[in-house]
């Protein structure tokens, strides 16, 4: 089972690439003739090391692929895979388009809302979930669906995900 990576504090003034990712972000780097396109990959290898992207690590990405501030933070909150804020240590995302609606996302929200005492976007008070809505997962035929840090898991009702949430240490 994958788990995300544990947050640790972000430096407010964050400078630099810590060595032991520069080897990621040039690999990174060198794949692209224009830096601007490497823009995806640094903010994936951003979270890897944060756990989220903060604003300061956000102008990290942006002077790295020669970016304007203001366009690297657009490209971050278009995606709902990049992480805005801290989340727990299992980040799960329901799968809330009209597929996996049908087939009893909405019901499943409510409870893991009710079993976690927590909201959309929201955190338990130990750091161990986060909770969100998501639009499609992309499993359209096996829903409702959804994603635990990067597994899925299909096919779901309020006792399959019970005994998935026992399994989350």
């Amino acid at each position: 089972m994958s788990h995300a990576p544990a947050v640790t504090a972000i430096d407010p003034e964050v400078r630099d690439w810590p060595a032991s990712r520069r080897v990621e972000v040039d690999e990174a780097l060198s794949h692209y003739p224009n830096r601007r396109s490497a823009v995806l990959p640094l903010m994936w290898i951003a979270q890897r090391e944060w756990g989220w992207l903060s604003p300061p690590v956000l102008r990290l990405v942006a002077r790295t692929a020669e970016l304007p501030e203001p366009e690297v933070f657009g490209i971050a909150t278009f995606y709902t895979m990049f992480n805005l804020r801290p989340v727990g240590r299992h980040h799960l995302q329901v799968c809330m388009t009209i597929s996996c609606s049908l087939m009893g996302a909405d019901r499943l929200f409510r409870h893991l809302e009710r079993k976690l005492g927590i909201g959309h976007g929201e955190t338990t008070p130990d750091g161990r979930f986060t909770l969100r809505r998501v639009e499609c997962l992309a499993a359209c035929g096996r829903g409702p669906c959804m994603q635990v840090n990067f597994d899925y898991h299909e096919n779901l009702d309020e006792a399959r995900v019970d005994a998935l949430l026992e399994t989350l240490t």
